[in-house]
């Protein structure tokens, strides 16, 4: 057996009006080469600025994932060439990267994980290539977006573990509105790093590494493939290659090129690019507007009691995770779950809208929620307003008022309504007196629902039916 050891190394595409280094709008297109300025194309006198905002956010996302911030924004040149690379060097951090030693704790098959980050820095990134049978294309949109890369250490030991990471990776990033962070528009891919090493050993394997994976389900298949490969490999008593390798359609990995010595990049710091000295005050600003994340939200709604599903659900989302807190706030909590996760969510999917553009506000559902909870009205009349005040934007507790939809509670009056139908339908009171049918108690809980207007309430209708058909019963009625 061998022991799995993985490191990832995640780059995030900064959400901002413009790019890092230039004027140049940060925005999607499929359109090549109209997010261009002169800074992306390297060309001759060019002077590039840094973003504020983005390096804002960057140290915003360091904060998050518990990492030391630097004293200073200091960035540094990469140098290399490569088609993508139109100036030959990227702007990148090298000496004070936007975080050190950080971590993020991932729940992982019921159990903590905590997966220690070795630095975040910021950078800008390349244009995109676009490769034909006898020539290539070059797309300068992509180039000079703010790129954030967050290195983890090689501390990962399964797809499953790894797969996680990047998925609550993606919500920290999500919930923090630095980015959109859609793997298909390329704002969110990874490099893997895996190797393998006996149990008793105390080296690291010879490393592996997969470039550029976009899709979190690219991961699990290299990541599972190549601990398949590297093992057959070992088991044989061959060496491991330190390699480039690619994920392919096929679910394989293949070879692209080997890696034996480390690149010397060569770097040393920006000098169009002075550094800024960071006051503590200004690192407390931002830390100020940390919210609490995924993991945290999660354990607390555990704490109070619902399932391990519903937790999920509820705190995957910051916007869903605060309205459903502002609706607890003075609410019974189960009443309001059952609300969020069908009438809500169910509404959301439907409209294609996020929470915060829905019409019923928080106070609105709580409005429901209590009214359920005290038996004004059934848990049924109040999801069926609720759509009703959804579609036709109007408060629900009001349109409750107006149709008089309080639920009946008054056990005579249930009783009477109850002995009038059995009355009215002797032939299934003798079903059950005579034959044992037990089906005629759910006849009789659905003729009472329709009668009342659906206001009976219905766990009491179902008492008392029962009650009733065992006393005609006992008659011999």
């Amino acid at each position: 057996m061998y022991k799995v050891v993985i490191g990832l190394e995640v780059h995030c595409e900064l959400e901002t009006n413009s790019k890092n280094f230039s004027p140049a709008p940060n925005t999607f297109t499929k359109i090549p080469n109209i997010n261009v300025a002169p800074v992306d194309l390297g060309l001759p006198g060019i002077l590039p600025v840094a973003n504020k905002e983005a390096c804002r956010r960057a140290l915003f996302t360091a904060q998050a994932l518990n990492c030391e911030n630097p004293d200073e924004v200091l960035f540094d040149r990469k140098n290399y060439y490569y088609a993508d690379l139109p100036k030959g060097y990227q702007i990148t951090q090298n000496t004070k990267p936007m975080g050190i030693n950080g971590y993020l704790d991932i729940m992982v098959n019921g159990k903590i994980k905590r997966v220690l980050i070795h630095d975040l820095h910021l950078e800008e990134d390349t244009a995109s290539l676009e490769h034909h049978p006898k020539y290539s294309l070059i797309d300068y949109n992509r180039s000079g977006i703010p790129l954030m890369e967050i290195v983890t250490e090689p501390c990962m030991e399964s797809a499953d573990e790894a797969v996680t990471f990047l998925e609550d990776l993606r919500d920290v990033f999500l919930y923090l509105g630095v980015s959109e962070a859609r793997s298909n528009y390329g704002q969110m891919r990874c490099d893997v790093n895996i190797s393998l090493m006996k149990e008793d050993a105390t080296e690291l394997g010879t490393k592996v590494e997969m470039k550029n994976i976009n899709a979190f389900n690219n991961v699990r298949a290299a990541i599972e493939y190549e601990i398949k490969r590297q093992s057959e490999l070992l088991d044989k008593g061959e060496k491991i290659v330190q390699e480039t390798r690619r994920i392919a359609e096929d679910g394989k990995t293949y070879s692209m090129r080997e890696k034996v010595d480390a690149v010397d990049y060569k770097y040393f710091v920006e000098p169009n690019i002075p550094p800024v000295k960071l006051s503590k005050e200004y690192l407390d600003e931002i830390r100020s507007n940390l919210p609490e994340l995924k993991l945290s939200r999660y354990l607390k709604y555990i704490d109070l009691g619902l399932s391990e599903e519903d937790a999920a659900t509820l705190s995957k989302d910051r916007k869903v995770a605060d309205y459903f807190e502002k609706v607890i706030e003075k609410s019974d909590v189960a009443t309001a779950v059952n609300f969020m996760t069908t009438s809500i969510l169910s509404t959301l999917n439907k409209l294609e809208i996020t929470i915060d553009k829905l019409f019923i506000t928080p106070v609105m559902l709580s409005g429901v929620v209590d009214l359920v909870h005290k038996g004004d009205i059934s848990l049924d009349h109040g999801k069926k307003i609720l759509y009703q005040a959804i579609d036709e934007e109007k408060d629900p507790v009001e349109l409750i008022k107006k149709a008089g939809l309080h639920q009946i509670n008054d056990e005579t009056e249930l009783l009477k309504l109850i002995t009038s139908i059995m009355d009215e339908n002797g032939e299934i009171v003798r079903q059950y007196v005579e034959d044992g049918n037990m089906s005629a108690i759910n006849f009789f809980i659905g003729q009472t629902m329709k009668k009342s207007n659906r206001q009976a309430n219905p766990n009491m209708s179902k008492e008392l039916i029962t009650k009733e058909l065992e006393r005609r019963k006992e008659n011999g009625k």
